[in-house]
Order: structure tokens, then C-alpha cells, then sequence
């Protein structure tokens, strides 16, 4: 089996910041020149009615395969998983959880295959250098070559950095990044008190090519995207904000959303509880942000989660 059947999934689960176990991601916390981000709080999905129809969806579409591949249950160990990339460093990854010593042999095992393969030390800590053969990578991830340094040498976490200097930064300050406080940067986070999934990016960097780049007329239009699910009052919440490059295009963008709700919601070949949650769905603009939120039952998302 590839290495990247084991590193890049868990990077998808995803997409800052190293923070502190069980805590959500704030603004404050990215580092100055972020470009996507991710979290999700596996544990609280476990741990709650609400959550657990989207943690089954992440088990039969993510962590099912890992296990049939590996013999590793990721979705048993592990309780959070933190990603974020940087324009200067790329991607870091940190994964919260208890991870048994057959875990951490099976990954050795798994990673010794690639291509190169190398054991580094720095302060006393242990970890790997891993590049994989080029075409065999299974996926693209803005901010990480087909190559990477990981580590299990801080306690109950995981560690992936795409640069050396990044690695031994996070093995010397317990897996975390200091966020850039005095300066929140041109990314915004959507939080909540109980958080699931936080997600967000700087769409500046995607650009149109002829191999088939950006292609998305509202990604293209917008300067940054955030994300969020949470768990509200038993209810899933979930809420997405765009911001546009300037008022009209917000104004635009939310007559097409809109109009692709109707369209899609008033279909007859339309699951009822699919048409219910789109008719809830709510869009508002302000200025140059485009909001979009719903809130759904457990049944509401498990539907829904089913035509995906």
C-alpha cells in the first residue's frame, strides 16, 4: 500500500493552526499568509445526536477504506484533525489521538515503501522524511508536494509538515504553529460553541489554465470562502460565507444560489427531506458577504449525506 493512502485522506477529512486539543480554530490563531484551513472535531461528532450522521458519512466514505487498506482504524484513534497552509511554508497537519503502537507500526511499515525514505532526529524527537513515486499519487493538496515529514514523538498527536524547518518547529513547541494575533490576515473563520467542521480559503490563488483550472464562475468571483458546521440545539448548522470583489457581485451571486435552490427544491424527482432542507436554506448578503446557512435534524443530514 502507498503512503499516501494513510496521510493524504486524513488531510481531507478535509481543511489551522495547531491549536489546543478540544478547542475550536479562531481567526487569530492562522498564521499570517494562511491559505485554506480545516478542522474537524471527531470526537464531539461521536459524542452527540447531531453529529453522528456525519461522523457515519466520514466512516463509510473515509476511514472504511483506510481500514480495509491498512488494518488501521483511524476512526477509533483518532479524536481531531487541524490542517492549514501557508504561502511561504505549504501545508501542516496536526491529528489529535490516542494512537496504539500497531498504529505507528503499520504507518513505519506503510511509509518505508515510498520512494525515499528517511529517519531524522531534532531535539531528541523522532521523524520520517517520505516521498512517494509521482505517478502514483492519489491526491492534490495545495500547499503539499507528493513528499513530507511526519512524526508520533508528541504525545497523542500525529504531526505532518510539507517543510523540515516546519516539522522541527512543531516536534519543539508540542504540535503547535503560533498564530498571527496582532493581525488576523485576509482569512476569516466562522466559530461556534460547539463546532464540528471549520473550513476556509483565499480563492486569489486559483487561477484558470487550460489543463482545467478554476473553472467555478462563483469561486472566481469571490476573494475568501469559510465554512462551518456545528452542532446547535440537536440540530446540525451549517453555514458558508463568501466574500465577493465587489457589492454587485455579492447581489448576483445570491440571485444564482437562490435560483438554483428553487430550481433543485421544487423537483420532482427530489428526495422530500433533500426539497425540505433546501427550502429552509437561507440566503442573505451584506455589502460584499454572501451568507448561506440551514439548520437540519440528524434525518434531514443522513438524507442528505446519501445523494453525495
Amino acid at each position: 500500500m502507498r503512503p499516501n493512502r494513510l496521510i493524504f485522506p486524513l488531510l481531507l477529512i478535509a481543511a489551522a493552526f495547531a491549536s489546543p486539543a478540544g478547542a475550536a480554530v479562531g481567526a487569530d490563531e492562522l498564521p499570517a499568509g494562511t491559505t485554506w484551513y480545516f478542522h474537524a472535531d471527531l470526537e464531539r461528532m461521536r459524542g452527540t445526536d447531531a453529529g453522528t450522521s456525519l461522523y457515519a458519512w466520514l466512516e463509510s466514505e473515509v476511514f472504511s477504506e483506510i481500514r480495509e487498506e491498512s488494518g488501521i482504524d483511524l476512526g477509533k484513534e483518532v479524536s481531531r484533525v487541524t490542517a492549514f497552509a501557508t504561502q511561504a511554508d505549504g501545508a501542516i497537519m496536526v491529528v489529535d489521538g490516542k494512537f496504539s503502537q500497531s498504529t505507528r507500526d503499520k504507518a513505519l511499515a506503510a511509509a518505508s515503501g515510498a520512494e525515499r525514505f528517511e529517519l531524522l532526529k531534532s531535539g531528541g524527537k523522532t521523524y520520517y522524511y517520505v516521498r512517494g513515486d509521482d505517478e502514483d499519487r492519489d491526491v492534490e493538496i495545495d500547499g503539499i508536494d507528493n513528499e513530507f515529514y511526519f512524526s508520533f514523538d508528541v504525545r497523542d498527536k500525529l504531526v505532518v509538515a510539507a517543510r523540515k524547518g516546519q516539522m522541527e518547529a512543531l516536534l519543539a513547541n508540542d504540535g503547535r504553529i503560533p498564530g498571527n494575533r496582532s493581525n488576523n490576515g485576509t482569512l476569516f473563520v466562522l466559530t461556534a460553541e460547539h463546532s464540528l467542521i471549520q473550513a476556509g480559503m483565499d480563492t486569489n490563488g486559483f487561477d484558470d489554465d487550460e489543463e482545467g483550472g478554476f473553472e467555478s464562475n462563483i469561486m472566481r468571483n469571490t476573494k475568501h470562502v469559510a465554512v462551518m458546521i456545528a452542532d446547535v440545539a440537536g440540530k446540525i448548522a451549517i453555514e458558508a460565507q463568501l466574500i465577493a470583489t465587489e457589492a454587485a457581485t455579492a447581489e448576483s451571486l445570491a440571485s444564482i444560489v437562490r435560483g438554483l435552490i428553487a430550481l433543485q427544491a421544487f423537483s420532482t424527482e427530489m428526495d422530500p427531506e433533500i426539497a425540505q432542507f433546501l427550502q429552509n436554506t437561507r440566503v442573505d448578503v451584506d455589502d460584499v458577504r454572501l451568507k448561506i446557512s440551514v439548520a437540519l435534524t440528524p434525518e434531514m443530514l443522513a438524507a442528505a449525506l446519501d445523494e453525495v
